[in-house]
C-alpha cells in the first residue's frame, strides 16, 4: 500500500468553471486557510501529491489520476452541499473508491450548517453512494460543520489507523464550543 498522509477532498463542482458557482469555492478556502501565514490550518493535500490533470483529460486519464491521489490519503474530506447529491460522476466514484478499496474514513463536511448534532437528519443532503455504504456500516465518518477549526481537528484525529467508531459519528455541543461554534 502506498504511503498515505494526504487528505483528500471531494467536492460537487457542477461541471462549471466559474469558481463561486460550485462547491469548488470551499476547496479553494481551505486551500486559502492552509496558505494563510497567520493560521495553525496545516495539512497534505492529495490534489497537489500527483500531476494535475484537466477538464478535457480523457475519463480514464482522470479516473486514473483520482485513484493515484486516493490511494495516498489517510482521510477525505467530503464537502456537502445543497446539489452534492446530484453528482452522478466524480464523487460518487470517489466515495465507492474511498471506502471500499482504500478503507479511508470520510469526514462529511456540511456548508449550509453552523453545527451538526443529528447528522441522520441531514441525509437527504447524502450522495446515494454515501447514503448506501452508511446504511450497511462500511463507513466510518465523523459528520462536521464547515467551520476551520472543526474540520482541523477531524483532519487530525480521523485517519485510516484512527477511525470514527461508525458511520454517523458528530462532535458534541461541548466539543463545538471549544471550536468556537456557540448557539
Amino acid at each position: 500500500m502506498a504511503y498515505r498522509n494526504g487528505t483528500y477532498i471531494a467536492f460537487h463542482a457542477e461541471g462549471k468553471t466559474d469558481p463561486t458557482a460550485s462547491d469548488i469555492k470551499y476547496y479553494r478556502m481551505i486551500k486559502a486557510w492552509h496558505a494563510h501565514d497567520k493560521t495553525d490550518f496545516r495539512f497534505v493535500n492529495s490534489h497537489e501529491k500527483t500531476s494535475a490533470v484537466r477538464d478535457s483529460s480523457l475519463k480514464s486519464t482522470l479516473r486514473r489520476s483520482l485513484m493515484e491521489r486516493l490511494n495516498h490519503s489517510r482521510n477525505m474530506l467530503l464537502i456537502i452541499g445543497n446539489t452534492t447529491r446530484f453528482d452522478t460522476d466524480w464523487v460518487p466514484f470517489e466515495i465507492a473508491y474511498a471506502v471500499d478499496s482504500c478503507k479511508i474514513r470520510i469526514i462529511a463536511v456540511y456548508t449550509q450548517y453552523d453545527w451538526i448534532l443529528a447528522p441522520s437528519a441531514l441525509s437527504n443532503l447524502w450522495p446515494p453512494t454515501f447514503a448506501s455504504r452508511i446504511a450497511n456500516n462500511s463507513v466510518r465518518s465523523i459528520h462536521i460543520p464547515f467551520k476551520q477549526a472543526a474540520i482541523d481537528d477531524a483532519m487530525k484525529q480521523f485517519d485510516h489507523s484512527t477511525p470514527p467508531t461508525g458511520a454517523l459519528n458528530y462532535y458534541t455541543k461541548e466539543a463545538h464550543n471549544t471550536f468556537g461554534i456557540y448557539w
